[in-house]
């Protein structure tokens, strides 16, 4: 009998809960976790006022100790003064109630104290909400990178909150999940030239992500409690699928790359699942399938499909076409090693009508 050696530890969270007032169960969850007594909430400024003082409240009632503190975007430094107050306050567990950068603030300072984290997004953005990668700037270059933290031990999607947040954030979350499509692309090319390691699970429960947009645009374009619901169930999926990964490589490839280089070359970049969702259009062009499906798709949502949408300059796009190859330099996508010449890059954004 042939003996297999090979070991996998995968982390996923234990209880997902989506729904109408799923908010209210905050304090169900919690007690059936056994997180503890001592909570700490992360949150923004805006996001204090529609979902975390009302989570601070049902957890007080619930007879837990909760401190709340307030980030404005993610850095080292806005990590370091959550972990400090959590440790100050002998917090027993963590909640991230906001965006993408609040959750994975929280992620980063769950893990680094070694406390449960509980992920509370208010918008269905990007699919950092259920996984077990964060996001934060390189202090030392100032390109993004992705770190290793623990899966949120719970994800609690409140659709009533989701679906009343501007539309923009939703349709990102659709770009962002699209992008996976590219993504397994390279990371299936990577496996064959570079012998990377693949899940054909992994791949396969990304790729149905995708579909799941793709499948729903009308249902999604309809901007209500049953789009967010559908866009969130996926944006979970995705994050699983990285769990079972072991890495992000099955929902961020060459378009992320093209994303992170936008990030650091515009003036005001546009949102992350915006930039993804472009990125997907020219770089499933590159791999001579139909790039035309992703455009419409897209447009049928509402997210953008031009560097005019976007809010970025033509030169911009194209400098974030020739720079994104040494964004993660470890993972291999098709842009390759070298990457795009200016030329090459001017002329993939003109046919794919990203520029004019």
């Amino acid at each position: 009998m042939e003996t297999v050696e090979k070991v996998k530890w995968m982390q996923l969270p234990r209880d997902v809960l989506i729904g109408h007032d799923a908010l209210q169960e905050i304090g169900t969850i919690c007690k059936h976790l056994v997180v503890g007594k001592r909570a700490i909430i992360v949150t923004g400024v805006h996001t204090r006022k529609i979902a975390g003082e009302m989570v601070r409240e049902i957890l007080a009632d619930a007879g837990y100790e909760v401190n709340l503190i307030e980030v404005v975007g993610i850095s080292g430094e806005n990590v370091e003064s959550v972990k400090k107050l959590a440790a100050e306050d002998k917090a027993e567990f963590m909640l991230g109630v906001g965006g993408g950068r609040i959750i994975d603030t929280g992620k980063i300072a769950a893990f680094g104290l070694h406390i449960p984290f509980i992920s509370v997004p208010t918008i269905a953005s990007h699919d950092g909400i259920a996984s077990p990668r964060a996001s934060i700037k390189d202090e030392g270059h100032g390109s993004p990178v992705s770190i290793q933290t623990h899966a949120p031990l719970a994800v609690v999607a409140d659709t009533k909150i989701i679906s009343s947040a501007p539309y923009r954030f939703t349709a990102a979350g659709c770009g962002d999940l699209i992008a996976n499509y590219t993504a397994v692309k390279d990371w299936q090319l990577a496996h064959r030239l570079r012998n990377a390691e693949y899940s054909s699970y992994a791949a396969a429960l990304s790729e149905m992500t995708a579909n799941m947009i793709m499948e729903n645009v009308k249902e999604i374009r309809k901007q209500d409690e049953k789009s967010a619901w559908t866009v969130v169930k996926a944006l979970v999926s995705s994050g699983v699928a990285i769990s079972i990964a072991g890495s992000s490589a099955p929902a961020s490839g060459s378009e992320h790359k093209f994303s992170h280089a936008l990030d650091m070359l515009a003036e005001r970049p546009a949102l992350h699942g915006e930039q993804c969702g472009v990125g997907t259009i020219m770089m499933t062009h590159l791999y001579g399938e139909n790039w035309q499906s992703i455009r419409d798709v897209l447009k049928e949502i509402g997210a953008p499909t031009t560097a005019k949408e976007l809010g970025i300059k033509d030169e911009q796009i194209i400098e974030a076409l020739t720079y994104a190859h040494k964004i993660n330099p470890q993972r291999y996508t098709i842009l390759g090693d070298s990457g795009l010449t200016y030329e090459a890059a001017e002329r993939l954004a003109t046919v794919t009508n990203v520029i004019e």
